[in-house]
């Protein structure tokens, strides 16, 4: 970020909070809205500069909304689901039924947890098997009632641990792949953080794929490639720059279908119009793909899948 403007909004801030403390009458709050405005417009302009690896910042913020802060902006009247009737609950993932608006729906998302307690019971938004498998077993539900699927991708990547592996977690997510790719309702992914690996894919395959303008998808994080390439972790941003993991960088390669405008500064600024976005564009998708039939979803999304990641030979010359 441009450090002049940075020094800029710190200025204003403190103006700002200075302004608040001790200003009441009618010129104060006119003062108070100019620098807001003020405030606003430096945002914009620091946010328009920014680079991949501050984007994975913002995308890992700690004051940024999570699926529970959207789900309680967005649904009404939910009704949580626990269990994969196998094995166990896994609370990095928070499945259930509400209304979206006007319609019914269920929703699938990962949480990572807002404090210390939390994300240690949320294991960071890590999914472990069950998660995947309570997931899709929510899923299904929607199926058999014939209520559309929302899911909300934040998650660092699937749980890497002995028992998840034991447990069976790369056929877990395998599973869910071909699974959600054969549901007969719509599905609309919305990748509102970190969309990690095969973390996110177990449930990220759908009819239409949003992505925060600040949120990161991706194969691998840039510390893993780092280590991977460099045997070390001390060129992430380096690997962030060549790993093409942006809302820009996706929309343009096709592998989402729309970037969803953030609050200048950032999602964490203002969860509120944050979640009008996104709901705005999950409502505009959700009312076309109602329009389908639905027999046609299933094909028109493997068709979408298997349309990603195409390439051009290359011939010698």
């Amino acid at each position: 970020m441009n450090d002049w403007h940075s020094t800029l909004l710190k200025d204003l801030e403190s103006q700002l909070a200075e302004l608040e403390r001790f200003g009441d009458d009618e010129a104060a709050r006119r003062a108070l809205e100019i620098l807001r405005e003020k405030i606003r417009q430096v945002r914009g302009r620091i946010y328009e500069q920014i680079t991949p690896w501050q984007r994975i910042k913002l995308a890992r913020h700690e004051n940024r909304p999570y699926s529970l802060d959207l789900i309680e902006r967005l649904i009404t009247d939910f009704e949580e689901i626990h269990g994969d009737r196998k094995y166990a609950d896994d609370p990095a993932v928070i499945t259930g039924f509400g209304w979206f608006r006007t319609r019914p729906v269920v929703v699938v998302g990962q949480q990572k947890g807002r404090n210390l307690a939390e994300r240690q019971h949320r294991n960071f938004g890590m999914m472990q098997p069950e998660g995947y498998r309570k997931a899709l077993r929510t899923m299904r539900l929607a199926e058999k009632f014939r209520k559309p699927i929302l899911t909300f991708i934040d998650t660092p990547g699937a749980f890497p641990g002995i028992g998840a592996e034991e447990r069976g977690q790369a056929e877990a997510i395998a599973y869910n792949l071909r699974e959600m790719a054969r549901l007969r309702v719509p599905i609309i992914v919305s990748v509102i953080g970190e969309g990690g690996s095969g973390g996110a894919l177990g449930i990220g395959v759908g009819d239409r794929i949003l992505m925060l303008e600040n949120a990161v998808y991706s194969v691998i994080s840039p510390e893993s490639c780092s280590a991977i390439l460099w045997k070390d972790q001390g060129h992430a941003e380096a690997a962030a720059r060549n790993l093409g993991l942006t809302s820009p960088d996706l929309k343009r390669l096709g592998i989402i279908d729309e970037i969803v405008p953030e609050p200048p500064g950032g999602a964490h600024t203002d969860w509120e119009a944050t979640a009008r976005a996104l709901g705005d564009a999950v409502e505009r998708h959700l009312t076309e793909l109602l329009a389908l039939p639905v027999d046609g979803l299933p094909l028109s999304r493997t068709e979408k899948f298997r349309r990603m990641g195409a390439v051009e030979p290359v011939t010698s010359s």
